[in-house]
């Protein structure tokens, strides 16, 4: 009955001119797949904002816990946030307020989801759970999110810090229970709670534990996430030793690759792009330093980036060989089990 009321707040997000949107974006990927070359019609669908880079901890695997970005760091400003709506919103369906670092650390995130939940935008961000108290947990569910994604990779506070680092496992148990509490109380279908368990070598003992635990808080799902590793082959890494959970297989000389395909072609290239803090279009989450900036939208509209020249030379090079891009050799698109 939970997937089937978001599910049912999904859909509800659809009008006339989305639904022919999505159509002009799915045909023409799927006629440019068969004459090898870029045809592009229509607005992205699906979009990635980034709220802000910063974060309160210190993850191993992530440049804003790293603090090692090799691009400008931020907060994103109302102002450039109600730029990208007044372009975009008409062919919008489903709003990811997530990209690089923490939301909440940027105090407008819950004026953000209101802003799009008044365009009727299906609305979700993710979180490492340390601002969800009482307060904010209250706000959260008036303001009418759709989706929540809450990490927690561990059943217990020692496995959790292994790799949350600097954080507090007990502060994200009480945030989740903050955010239940709130649901029940208001009587709100949202947002749909998700706890997302990244599987790693330190953890991967606890799958059942988290099911379990997830039961026990009331939340909506438990998701299993594969994690993704900078340099998968350093001896520190931990991958876990289930494939079954892993981004990566070991092969004969004893290196890690990645389980994938490798298809060229991507259909996330027609269909969505993530917008960072400070306005600049990149084509995908896996792009995290903007190292293939498409365009700025502080200098063009958005419309000029999307069907612009870098854009659709980005696109193009995805039909000749998809591997020659980093931020595709790590993606889960085509990921094989």
């Amino acid at each position: 009955m939970r997937f089937l009321s978001d599910y049912r707040h999904l859909i509800s997000a659809l009008t006339f001119r989305r639904v022919v949107n999505l159509l002009k974006l799915t045909s023409s990927y799927y006629l440019s797949l068969l004459m090898r070359r870029t045809i592009h019609w229509g607005n992205p669908y699906s979009i990635s904002v980034e709220p802000s880079t910063l974060c309160n901890l210190s993850c191993p695997e992530c440049p804003s816990g790293l603090k090692q970005f090799s691009r400008p760091t931020g907060i994103l400003s109302k102002n450039m946030y109600y730029t990208i709506l007044e372009e975009l919103s008409d062919d919008l369906i489903y709003l990811i307020l997530y990209f690089q670092g923490e939301p909440y650390t940027n105090n407008k995130i819950l004026d953000f989801v209101q802003m799009a939940k008044q365009r009727k935008i299906y609305v979700a961000t993710s979180t490492n759970g340390h601002y969800l108290d009482d307060n904010n947990a209250k706000k959260t569910v008036l303001s009418k999110l759709d989706r929540i994604i809450i990490s927690l990779d561990g059943t217990d506070a020692a496995t959790y810090r292994q790799y949350r680092r600097n954080g507090d496992f007990d502060t994200v148990i009480a945030g989740i229970k903050n955010l239940v509490k709130w649901k029940k109380e208001l009587k709100s279908s949202t947002p749909f709670i998700s706890l997302q368990f990244l599987v790693l070598k330190t953890n991967e003992h606890q799958i059942k534990e988290i099911k379990k635990l997830g039961k026990s808080l009331g939340v909506d799902s438990v998701d299993l996430k594969t994690a993704q590793f900078y340099h998968p082959n350093d001896r520190d890494v931990p991958i876990p030793s289930n494939r079954k959970y892993s981004r990566y297989h070991l092969l004969k000389n004893g290196n890690y690759v990645l389980n994938n395909k490798f298809p060229n072609h991507c259909y996330r290239m027609w269909s969505t792009c993530v917008i960072t803090w400070n306005g600049w279009v990149v084509p995908c989450c896996f792009d995290k330093n903007a190292d293939h900036n498409y365009g700025d939208i502080n200098e063009l509209p958005f419309s000029e980036i999307w069907n612009g020249d870098e854009t659709n030379k980005f696109r193009n090079a995805i039909f000749r060989k998809r591997t020659c891009f980093e931020i595709c050799r790590n993606c889960t698109e085509g990921l094989r089990r």
